[in-house]
């Protein structure tokens, strides 16, 4: 049967999907609106299906505010080409103000979340998908409740944070301190807050590297008491290249190889505990003030005020962040 122009216009408003895939659909179900609709978002799910290990590592950040309520959302696809569309820029936004109208719980909840299409964000993404041949999903979705909410999302829309405070305070100070969990992305509010196993990792990580210190610093100095430059043994590719320079003997090559293995033994087996503890410790302690919100520079401070100090005197010293959410696409 004949396929108007007006039934293509229809069904593409209906799907927002292109004008030729909308007269083919309609051609293949001879005109039958729903048949058609269907054949379209069955294309769209076909293409997440055929590019579903592709990387959406492309899209929209965008964040909402309403009373206390803060949501942050990301609609994710594989090419900025896709992502500067209006057809993107716009389903973006419509799950955003899904998100804030509905705040559901959970990312599972608002892609069962009508949209004004009349299709759930879930459809739209996959009809999306199926318009553009590209993988689309919903990347992120994180939701704040609190006496204040603050948002901040980057210039570029591909990064962005939302911050719940106990209380209200100046606009400046909490659209700043969006802006520091965006940049500087913390691992928690404060050091009370970090998770276990965060701190247990990086405990873990500290204690190797200043063993691995200690040793290297005793095996750099018995090398260098017996005339042999550190730096020219520091692998086996390095002393065999050093070697064929000419800047080793084969006589100093094999004795750097049993100084480094003696005296490292002998040093990994002696290590003070009390002394690797204490450093270890000074290097979490390190971690902690440059990775949790409260305890890190302020980023707008002229004076290295720490964030909690800038809140303080931007606001009173009763006012405190509860939490935050943070996403980037780059990440």
């Amino acid at each position: 049967m004949a396929i108007s122009l007006a039934d293509i216009k229809k069904l593409r408003d209906m799907t927002s999907a292109g004008m030729m895939d909308c007269k083919n659909a309609l051609t293949e179900a001879d005109g039958d609106f729903k048949r058609a609709v269907e054949i379209l978002r069955e294309k769209g799910k076909s293409t997440l299906s055929k590019r579903g290990d592709n990387e959406t590592t492309q899209g929209a950040v965008l964040s909402r505010v309403k009373g206390g309520k803060a949501v942050l959302v990301c609609l994710g696809c594989e090419t900025d080409f896709v992502a500067a569309t209006p057809d993107f820029k716009t389903l973006a936004g419509h799950i955003a103000d899904a998100a804030i109208a509905a705040f559901p719980q959970d990312a599972e909840a608002l892609k069962a979340t009508k949209l004004p299409t009349g299709y759930t964000v879930e459809e739209d993404i996959t009809n999306q998908a199926g318009k553009t041949g590209e993988k689309h999903v919903l990347a992120y979705y994180g939701a704040l409740e609190a006496p204040f909410v603050s948002e901040y999302v980057h210039f570029n829309g591909k990064l962005g944070a939302i911050v719940a405070f106990n209380k209200e305070v100046p606009a400046a100070i909490a659209r700043g301190i969006a802006m520091q969990v965006a940049s500087m992305n913390p691992v928690a509010v404060d050091a009370a807050s970090v998770p276990a196993e965060v701190l247990e990792s990086e405990r873990t990580v500290a204690i190797q590297k200043t063993k691995d210190e200690q040793v290297q610093k005793a095996v750099d100095a018995a090398l260098k008491k017996a005339g042999i430059n550190p730096a020219h043994v520091d692998s086996e590719d390095h002393i065999e290249s050093n070697q064929a320079k000419g800047w080793l003997t084969a006589e100093q090559a094999a004795q750097a190889r049993e100084i480094i293995a003696k005296v490292g033994a002998e040093k990994a087996a002696s290590l003070p505990e009390a002394m690797i503890n204490g450093i270890v410790n000074g290097r979490l302690q390190k971690f902690l003030k440059e990775n949790t919100l409260m305890d890190q520079e302020y980023q707008l401070s002229d004076d290295k005020a720490t964030v909690a100090e800038a809140l303080a005197a931007a606001a009173d010293k009763e006012a405190k962040v509860l939490s935050f959410k943070r996403f980037s696409l780059s990440d």
